[in-house]
């Protein structure tokens, strides 16, 4: 064969040194390492625990020791009710295990329609849409509702998928201070009044258990032609006379434009939703990308949904339940000098502040190794130098369940000095 045609080039006298290839992975070296500090202390790894078996609501197997739940956020106990259970079950039955589609394709089940009927008539509004997670309720109705040339104006301490939701659209993203009304009404009057605005609230902040002045904020948001939006996932089912959470409480149901909420909390499955009452919300439907390309939940999880919202609804006793567990773990805490994230129990989220990660751990470890499981936050879900000790109480814990609580944490704080 001739060499004729083919360009052929002069090795340099010296290799070239070729660049390693970039690894995409490098950038989380960082936190690899200081998970594997931690994890070299001899603690357990607090965000890989396993539960290898639950017995009830408040009642777990960790590690092979029996163990108190207080750290999810079955706020209703809902999860081994007979009836929701016996729902999953005829589905499965019925339906088989998935949809294998979209809501906008052959993803519409039954059970779709009941969970959707049930959360009208539970709120009391016209329109329902459900999404597959909380998350994505907060994604697609975000994204989807402010456009370009419009304005979301959110809380500073918002929840992750509610910036995530900002981010997806093309709206312009103003913040606001913490449960400031002043600074809202301040950063809403310097924007265009022709411009459509979302305000974004919440009614309970996760981290700390904080509830927001949302009658004063909606007031405030409605001045300035704004529409509301409120992320009630940690209230549904036990803050206001039916339920429905903070802004029902706070009498603002008439001003509310959007609810948010999901099924992974108090309806104690898995799945999110929005509802409300404008004329033109089912057009949702037809214009979130969230809620259009992604699978439908399937047939056996919507019916334990549907179920447990109809229980919701007239679920009481279970209400008062978890209010009084609330106001005796707080003030038992407070009472034993720890420092809380609120002065008062305002949600079912109960949070001990504590100031040094070395700290929080042990004192986590100390509590798990005794046999009761709350969650540990750190920064950046929480602010700089601010740990959490994070409790989520249930309408099922019992009081002797609220008393063995309060000597573990008695027990554990003396010892490593968090209380005197």
């Amino acid at each position: 064969m001739s060499d004729a045609g083919l360009v052929t080039e002069k090795l340099p006298a010296d290799p070239v040194e070729v660049a390693p290839e970039h690894d995409l992975m490098s950038k989380f070296d960082a936190l690899i390492a200081e998970r594997q500090a931690l994890i070299d202390t001899g603690v357990t790894d607090p965000f890989a625990i396993v539960m290898e078996q639950v017995k009830s609501p408040t009642e777990a197997v960790i590690a092979g020791k029996d163990t108190i739940l207080l750290g999810t956020y079955n706020y209703m106990g809902m999860t081994f009710d007979a009836d929701v259970i016996q729902a999953g079950k005829d589905a499965l039955d019925q339906f088989g295990s998935g949809t294998n589609g979209s809501r906008m394709l052959n993803g519409t089940f039954r059970d779709h329609i009941e969970v959707e009927d049930a959360l009208r008539d539970f709120y009391d509004v016209s329109g329902a849409i459900v999404f597959s997670t909380g998350y994505m309720a907060n994604l697609g109705m975000i994204s989807t509702l402010a456009g370009k040339g419009e304005y979301v104006i959110l809380d500073a301490d918002s929840h992750a998928s509610i910036y995530d939701g900002c981010k997806q659209g093309n709206a312009e993203i103003v913040r606001f201070r913490h449960n400031d009304v002043a600074d809202l009404d301040k950063r809403l009057g310097r924007l265009p009044k022709d411009a459509g605005k979302l305000v974004i609230l919440e009614g309970v902040y996760s981290m700390l258990g904080d509830i927001a002045p949302l009658k004063e904020m909606v007031a405030v948001a409605k001045k300035h032609g704004a529409m509301v939006l409120s992320d009630e996932a940690h209230s549904m089912g036990f803050y206001g006379p039916n339920g429905r959470g903070v802004y029902e409480d706070q009498g603002c149901e008439a001003d509310v434009d959007f609810i948010i909420g999901t099924f992974s909390k108090s309806v104690g499955t898995v799945g999110g939703f929005c509802v409300s009452n404008h004329p033109k919300f089912e057009a949702i439907r037809l214009a979130c990308r969230p809620y259009i390309f992604t699978a439908s939940l399937p047939p056996s999880v919507v019916a334990t949904a549907a179920t447990s919202i109809r229980k919701l609804k007239h679920a009481h006793k279970k209400r008062a339940q978890l209010w009084d567990n609330a106001r005796s773990l707080h003030g038992g805490l407070k009472a034993l000098g720890f420092q809380l994230g609120t002065e008062n129990p305002d949600s079912a989220i109960i949070a001990i502040i504590l100031d040094d990660q070395e700290r929080a751990v042990a004192m986590w470890q100390a509590l798990l190794d005794g046999g009761l499981y709350v969650n540990m936050a750190r920064p950046p879900a929480t602010p700089a130098g601010t740990f959490l000790l994070r409790c989520s109480l249930c309408a099922e814990h019992t009081p002797a369940q609220i008393a063995t609580v309060l000597k573990m944490f008695e027990a554990a704080g003396r010892s490593l000095g968090v209380i005197g």
